[in-house]
């Protein structure tokens, strides 16, 4: 896929056909008229779904328990460790959703990547990919059956377990994995991939079509499987400039959400990190909601994005700040929201690994009581 072949402003939906998921699908029965499903879908229910970004595990004890002396890439890739980990915050929350527990470089792993996650420090890859023969070498890599069988086996795990409750799939967008490939691990400011973009286009162009691939085919094996909706999360997009993301990014996540839109009327999420800019843009890749961070009030989001549904966007840092002062900024977030058609509530970011787990829980309780 070219830039020049690239229609980043398409964003019309194929005719819904539900009968490209599997027989049994949760979104055949169960699912099908869950307050999640039906706020991603522009309705409104009686009460405002509520589910948390990074809600599985982070904060909870009996996570950290779990987790002791296993490597992160490992858990990601345990079925029974998955479902445990992604069931635990629906157990002690209450929450409207269960976010599939994995990370945005799993599919890279699984392709045979060498990507680790440093503890303290985040995804670092042994070699970081800056020439057309780096590319060329990831063109070797796919997604086989073989590699996508935990996470098939793990979301079979899940709905099952989760019976009504929907899981959501999860996956990082082209532009931060390809950022994690060139930048060879975390970056504040990504200038090596923007330096990339703009130096060999070609090359750009090459890597994210390839990372659109991937992400596409671990997505749809996730809703196959049977996850009810998907969220693609591009944690660094919030520092391109709309004209760099239109051009050398929203192609490619449009891409990577092709597949999961020719399996019918399954749900998608956009969600960036200081992206107040790019809301528009973000929205044409072809999803039906998108998310807001903590820095846009949501009713400005819905004036920019007229007819579309809105997820988000409590101020992490308020988690923190005690229960008069949450309760207060969660009923202007919920005032807010109201500008949009639908309106599921969540973080405008992950949860911080310090939250009092029984905050989370109180504030499910309260947002429950509360008229959507």
């Amino acid at each position: 896929m070219s830039l020049s072949s690239a229609q980043p402003g398409s964003s019309a939906r194929p005719t819904p056909d539900t009968q490209s998921l599997p027989e049994g699908h949760p979104l055949h029965g169960p699912t099908a008229e869950a307050p999640l499903i039906r706020a991603y879908r522009g309705q409104r229910p009686a009460t405002t779904p509520v589910w948390f970004m990074r809600q599985a595990g982070r904060s909870l004890p009996e996570y950290r328990e779990l987790r002791t002396g296993t490597r992160m890439l490992d858990a990601c890739l345990d079925p029974e460790l998955v479902t445990e980990i992604t069931m635990q915050p629906v157990r002690r929350h209450g929450v409207d959703a269960a976010i599939f527990f994995s990370d945005i470089v799993v599919p890279l792993k699984i392709a045979g990547v060498d990507v680790d996650i440093v503890p303290g420090k985040g995804p670092v890859l042994a070699h970081p990919v800056r020439t057309s023969a780096d590319v060329a070498a990831l063109r070797e890599r796919t997604l086989t059956t073989d590699a996508l069988e935990p996470i098939v086996e793990s979301i079979r795990r899940l709905t099952a377990e989760l019976g009504s409750t929907p899981l959501i799939g999860f996956a990082g967008a082209p532009f931060t994995l390809a950022a994690y490939l060139v930048e060879g691990g975390p970056s504040k400011d990504q200038l090596s991939a923007r330096s990339l973009m703009h130096a060999q286009p070609e090359v750009w162009a090459d890597l994210m079509s390839w990372i659109a691939e991937l992400t596409g085919t671990f997505l749809t094996a996730q809703i196959r499987a049977g996850a009810s909706a998907a969220q693609l999360f591009d944690s660094w997009a919030g520092g391109l400039s709309l004209a760099d993301y239109r051009a050398f990014v929203a192609p490619y996540s449009a891409q990577a959400l092709t597949a999961v839109r020719a399996l019918g009327d399954v749900p998608t999420v956009h969600f960036g990190v200081g992206t107040g800019h790019l809301l528009g843009a973000m929205h044409e890749v072809g999803v039906d909601v998108v998310g807001v961070d903590w820095r846009t009030p949501l009713d400005q989001a819905a004036a920019a994005l007229p007819g579309v549904p809105l997820q988000g966007n409590i101020d992490p840092a308020m988690l923190s700040a005690g229960l008069p002062a949450l309760t207060a900024h969660t009923s202007q977030v919920l005032e807010s929201g109201r500008a949009a058609p639908a309106h599921v509530l969540n973080l405008g970011h992950g949860v911080p690994p310090d939250t009092d787990p029984e905050v989370l829980t109180r504030l499910v309780t309260w947002v429950h009581e509360q008229d959507a």
